[in-house]
This record gives structure tokens, C-alpha cells and sequence, in this order.
């Protein structure tokens, strides 16, 4: 029989989907006010000790995660043993909603002057800083950006599984958002949005499968060679993939450079 949840968005009346809806945004929302706090006194520090801090920070929060049957008044908290009764809400329809929208606020933030400023502030801080940008408070801002998008894939990831394990981001899950961004291109959305399906494809799908025919512990060993595939990568074509060019919707409108023959005012009559 077909679960209830596969029959459509509205298959559980409007109301549930609306609290559905709010609560992938808040869970980005509340994603976002604690990449805030955590980043007031955390990035004004250095690049490797910025890295260090939210090593320790991820650390933390795995431990109240594990300790959470404890020190939560929530049943659902189970600690360790993970978060249940989440209902399985996420299908098709809003899997591709939430990747839509977050892909239409990304572009438009980066089109957009504050957008530029962040853009400027990765590609030189001591530049920027000359030229007057307050470079903290961007950083800040763009990890909040960040977080907040981060927080709207979890919701979706939450109510997709039906069930939360503080194991499942484990360390090397960490490094999947890296990795594809890496693959795709520092400076390129197209980039990363081709890179994050073919990363998919290549570690979970191609290499899963080929190495399964080798025996049952064999699929383990596609976490030694993704790195390899890294390097070389990084070795051949540093740039990523795309670099920085755009496709379609995501490239930037041309431009036509003025003309200055028509520009040149005529001098004024005596």
C-alpha cells in the first residue's frame, strides 16, 4: 500500500503542511541565531584558530546531543540512541521547493551589493578592509547565511529519515560540503549544484556499487579513494570543475560597455 505521505503535498491537509513548511524554516532560522552567538567572539579570530574553535564547538554540541536524555525534558530525546517521532513529511515536492528557494536567495544575495561586499571580503581581506568594509561583520554574516541554509537541509534531511543519531555527521560527513565545493568551484553556484548530485553519485552510488562486488567490507574503502580523487583534483585543476563560471539562470546579465561617443556632451552655446 502507498503511505500517506507519498500521495501528494496536500496529502495531509494544508495545516500539516504549512507546520511543515515553518518548521524547516525555523529549524534554519534557529540554525542561523546560533552560528550568531557562536560567531560574535569566534571570528575575529584567525583562519586556523577560527578552524580550531569550531572543532571544539561541533565537539560540544555531539556531547549534549549524547547526553540529551538527560539533560532535556523531551521524550523524544533519546541521547545517544538518537531523536524519534519525527514524521516523515519530506517528499519529492518539497525536497526540490527547498532546493529551488535556497538556490533563488543565494543568487540574489550574491547579485546584490551586500552580496559583492562578502565576494570581496573572501577574495581579499586586507584589500577590503582598506577600502573602508567593516570585514568582521560581513564574515559574520556570511557564516550566518551559511548556517541558516544549513539548518534548512537538516530539516528536510530530519523529516525525510524519521529518525536523528548524533552518529550520522559523524567527522567525515563534515567534510561532504567542503568536498563538493571544492569539486565544483570556489566561485561558482552551477559548480557546486553539479558537483554536490555527481559526489553523490560517484561515493554513494558508483562506488558503493562497484566495491559491493568485492565483498561486504569492500564499500568502506571508497572513503580512502575519494581523497585520492581530492588531490588529484586539486593537483590538475585547483579551480574545481567550473572555476567560476555560471549556466543559465545563475550567470550574470551582460553588461553592454558604454558608449562614450554618445556620452561626450556637446559644449555648451555662448
Amino acid at each position: 500500500p502507498v503511505s500517506s505521505y507519498d500521495r501528494g503535498p496536500l496529502a495531509q491537509g494544508i495545516w500539516m503542511q504549512l507546520v511543515y513548511f515553518l518548521a524547516v524554516v525555523f529549524a534554519g532560522i534557529f540554525a542561523g541565531e546560533v552560528s550568531f552567538l557562536f560567531g560574535l567572539p569566534v571570528l575575529s579570530l584567525g583562519s586556523d584558530y577560527f578552524g580550531i574553535a569550531t572543532l571544539g564547538f561541533t565537539i560540544i554540541i555531539n556531547t549534549l546531543m549524547l547526553n540529551s536524555d538527560t539533560i532535556l525534558p523531551f521524550p523524544e530525546m533519546k541521547g545517544g540512541r538518537g531523536m524519534i517521532g519525527i514524521p516523515k513529511m519530506t517528499n519529492w515536492f518539497w525536497a526540490f521547493f527547498f532546493m529551488v528557494m535556497v538556490i533563488i536567495i543565494m543568487r540574489n544575495v550574491i547579485r546584490s551589493s551586500t552580496g559583492r561586499t562578502i565576494l570581496a571580503v573572501r577574495e581579499d581581506e586586507t584589500a577590503s578592509k582598506a577600502m573602508g568594509i567593516d570585514v568582521a561583520g560581513n564574515k559574520l554574516l556570511a557564516f550566518v547565511i551559511g548556517s541558516f541554509f544549513a539548518g534548512i537541509g537538516g530539516g528536510v534531511y530530519a523529516h525525510y529519515i524519521g529518525f536523528l543519531s548524533p552518529g550520522t555527521f559523524d567527522f567525515l560527513a563534515g567534510f561532504n560540503p567542503l568536498i563538493i565545493v571544492v569539486f565544483g568551484g570556489l566561485g561558482s553556484m552551477t559548480g557546486t549544484i553539479a558537483a554536490s548530485f555527481g559526489w553523490i553519485f560517484f561515493l554513494e552510488g558508483l562506488l558503493r556499487v562497484l566495491l559491493g562486488q568485492m565483498g561486504p567490507d569492500a564499500p568502506t574503502w571508497r572513503f580512502v579513494l575519494y581523497p585520492i580523487v581530492l588531490l588529484l583534483l586539486m593537483l590538475i585543476r585547483p579551480q574545481g570543475l567550473l572555476g567560476t563560471v555560471e549556466w543559465g539562470f545563475l550567470k550574470a546579465p551582460f553588461v553592454k560597455p558604454r558608449d562614450e561617443a554618445k556620452e561626450t556632451k556637446e559644449p555648451a552655446k555662448a
